[in-house]
């Protein structure tokens, strides 16, 4: 998108990483930027899960964060290791309550989208779910069956899942994936789960709204070209093109749910 951006503004877009607490250190490094539309984050779900997971942030995500463009949703998908018994999420759900606390689930660490994700399932499925946080990656672990479950980026997991190296029960969005187009979805057997990530672009607070419609036009407008499309497509990102307002609304629907799931499971920061 920095690359379409650049062409389309005439502008170098210059993508800096600044990894650390979960995307925190980013998006308190563009609350402080000049709000002239020059300076822009990648705004993902973490930001959401952040604002209700993070109890001393130097920012508030809503308040100080004007939403431009959405980009697009990342949907997880429900993969287990082959080992065990259960081909469906019905059997996932008995094995899980005739078998509790037996089943281990591995995430990218407390407070991840993959760990709220389980947490969610766990809450709405009344199953009890042993949780495994993961600083490094837990595919090794979930291949070889140290752990059975992972909620998972398609990205990461579908190539071993063509392989039949992990069996993917459901994925995690609301609709089936154009990726895995024969995998139902988690809520055609638990209705109204829903835990999709999702990638936008979001500015400081004061940035002037011409400004901000601008780079909505041309988010957009990348989102419709083709090849674009592909690219996003190949690293499992599904374009979702919205109206700023638009974009707000979901990112305040998804910090207040993603609150609930961290107040329900009472999930506490590392």
């Amino acid at each position: 998108m920095g690359q379409w951006l650049s062409e389309r503004l005439g502008q170098q877009v210059v993508v800096e990483d600044r990894p650390g607490a979960a995307g925190t250190i980013a998006t308190e490094a563009l609350v402080h930027a000049a709000p002239d539309g020059y300076s822009l984050l990648c705004a993902t779900a973490a930001n959401a899960i952040n604002a209700a997971l993070y109890q001393n942030l130097k920012f508030d995500f809503i308040r100080d964060i004007a939403p431009v463009a959405s980009i697009g949703n990342i949907p997880f998908v429900m993969a287990v290791n082959p080992l065990l018994s259960a081909k469906s999420v019905p059997e996932f759900i008995g094995y899980a309550k005739t078998n509790p606390s037996k089943i281990n689930m591995a995430s990218a660490g407390t407070g991840s989208l993959s760990h709220v994700s389980g947490a969610l399932f766990k809450v709405m499925a009344g199953v009890d779910l042993n949780h495994v946080p993961y600083r490094i990656s837990f595919m090794p672990d979930l291949l070889s069956g140290q752990v059975q479950v992972a909620f998972t980026t398609i990205t990461l997991s579908i190539e071993y899942i063509r392989a039949g190296k992990l069996r993917a029960l459901a994925v995690t969005s609301a609709t089936r994936s154009t990726a895995l187009p024969d995998i139902p979805t988690v809520s055609e057997f638990v209705p109204g789960y829903d835990a999709t990530g999702w990638y936008g672009v979001g500015a400081p607070k004061r940035t002037p709204a011409d400004i901000v419609d601008k780079l909505n036009r041309e988010v957009n407008a990348g989102l419709a070209d083709r090849k674009l499309k592909a690219r996003l497509a190949d690293v499992g990102v599904e374009p979702t093109p919205m109206a700023p307002a638009e974009f707000g609304k979901l990112i305040a629907d998804d910090t207040e749910k993603w609150g609930k799931v961290i107040k329900a499971a009472n999930i506490k920061p590392e």
